[in-house]
């Protein structure tokens, strides 16, 4: 694929943290995530697993900062996001899923309903529309993510899916 195809992908994938639509990635934009994935699942803010989604946001977008807030205005241009973050990650797509693990496994500890550390497909839709992905694409996403088709998705499938999605052309 060549490189401006990759780019065009990954442009596409910045409304994915633009949550407000408002044309560049900031903080409020993770807390905005953080939020609705809470809301989805009527968990309150201030309970130690709505904290953890928070604190996981927070670090989240400190790593997206530091690798593509290249002016320092802490917020990330579409430009930013794929001239930065995009050309630093495609080679090292686990530094991306360090920067997001752990505000996805505060979600999935939001979304196990049960406390074995592995969220159903059901969940993990809720939790992939919370964040804003269409209905078909959250099922068809959650679908993939159960490879082994126990109903159950874990940190394991999720984090290197999460970060492959963003990192790796397809």
């Amino acid at each position: 694929m060549v490189n401006s195809e990759y780019e065009r992908r990954i442009a596409a994938r910045f409304a994915t943290f633009d949550q407000d639509g408002n044309g560049y990635i900031d903080r409020a934009d993770f807390a905005a995530a953080a939020k609705a994935v809470l809301a989805e699942f009527g968990v309150a803010a201030r309970s130690d697993k709505g904290q953890a989604v928070y604190v996981g946001a927070e670090a989240f977008w400190q790593g997206m900062a530091g690798i593509a807030d290249r002016d320092g205005d802490q917020r990330i241009t579409r430009e930013e996001f794929v001239t930065g973050a995009v050309k630093r990650l495609r080679d090292n797509p686990e530094r991306f899923a360090e920067i997001a693990r752990p505000f996805l496994h505060a979600a999935l500890d939001v979304a196990d309903a049960d406390g074995d550390g592995r969220a159903t497909v059901e969940d993990t839709v809720r939790v992939l529309r919370a964040l804003g992905a269409p209905e078909e694409v959250a099922r068809g996403a959650a679908g993939v993510l159960d490879a082994d088709a126990d109903d159950k998705v874990g940190e394991a499938e999720i984090v290197p899916a999460f970060a492959r999605y963003f990192t790796v052309p397809q």
